[in-house]
């Protein structure tokens, strides 16, 4: 995987060399058992029918973070197919929005069914690897995509890179002064000096890599790579940013951050982040940097 080594250093240093799962069905069980920590998707249904017109079996379904629907394909090995099959899946979800909804209903409940978020639907391939005309697809397509490259070490570890991961809709390059629809959800409700902050954490946050996206809900913005490491939301006098961060990693100061862990809140992340000047913008940038990598 890009290069990477991994050595086990008990009794001596000895190389761990990475392989592929045995079959497909394997690394499947294996992300679905715990697919909320690996991918940020609560897991619905495996191998899910189709029906007859369509004639398939979707590998998995999800919901994300966000609320959006999400159908995830995988291949033991490199598959010229998985793309074009994912999308075909994923053809089938958006005709069939209250099948999944019902299905969303069944597993998590009412309330989760009612706020399914069809505006970003997304499609994770999990494979041991991709061709370089997957990479060159997904940037050239309006859904959101992530390629997902695996690899066991041992016999209880395995390690998930995203090789290429777009947006749905196209982002905009940032402008830290903007007002109106396209804004970002806190300055939509904002005005004056705290739309020019939230426009200012906007901009930070979408440029700490290529493959960051933001996802629009009503009561906050989320900025993800696979999975969310930033939700941001506003208050009268300040923004509030949730991090993925680790609470107990980072020297809290009272005012600024805040472990809320266990605590109701929009959005995801444990450690909370109070913004309220430029100032507050540039002392949570290394936060944030933290967040986008354990993400």
């Amino acid at each position: 995987m890009s290069g990477l080594k991994l050595f086990h250093t008990t009794n001596g240093v000895t190389e761990v060399t990475p392989h592929l799962a045995e079959a497909e069905a394997d690394v499947q069980a294996l992300v679905e058992s715990a697919m909320e920590v690996m991918l940020g998707v609560r897991f619905l249904a495996t191998e899910y029918s189709t029906g007859p017109v369509h004639g398939g079996r979707v590998d998995s379904l999800g919901l994300d973070e966000n609320g959006a629907p999400v159908v995830v394909e995988f291949k033991r090995a490199t598959d010229p197919g998985v793309l074009s099959q994912g999308l075909f899946y994923m053809a089938w979800l958006m005709d069939h929005r209250t099948e999944f909804q019902a299905l969303v209903r069944e597993r998590l409940g009412a309330t989760a069914a009612s706020q399914v978020l069809w505006s970003a639907p997304r499609l994770i391939c999990v494979a041991g690897d991709f061709t370089r005309y997957d990479l060159h697809a997904v940037r050239e397509h309006r859904r959101s995509i992530d390629l997902v490259r695996y690899r066991l070490y041992g016999e209880h570890h395995i390690a998930l890179e995203t090789v290429a991961s777009v947006a749905g809709q196209a982002k905009a390059a940032p402008r830290p002064r903007r007002r109106g629809a396209d804004a970002p959800a806190p300055e939509r409700r904002a005005s004056g000096a705290m739309a020019e902050l939230a426009a200012a954490v906007d901009e930070v946050l979408l440029g700490l890599g290529e493959d960051v996206s933001k996802v629009r809900r009503k009561q906050y913005d989320a900025y993800q790579r696979l999975r969310n490491f930033a939700c941001v939301t506003g208050r009268q006098d300040k923004l509030l940013v949730y991090l993925k961060a680790a609470p107990a990693a980072v020297d809290l100061v009272p005012g600024f951050t805040r472990d809320v862990t266990g605590l109701g809140h929009h959005g995801t992340g444990d450690l909370e982040v109070q913004v309220r000047s430029e100032r507050d913008v540039e002392r949570a940038v290394d936060l944030f940097r933290l967040s986008y990598a354990a993400a």
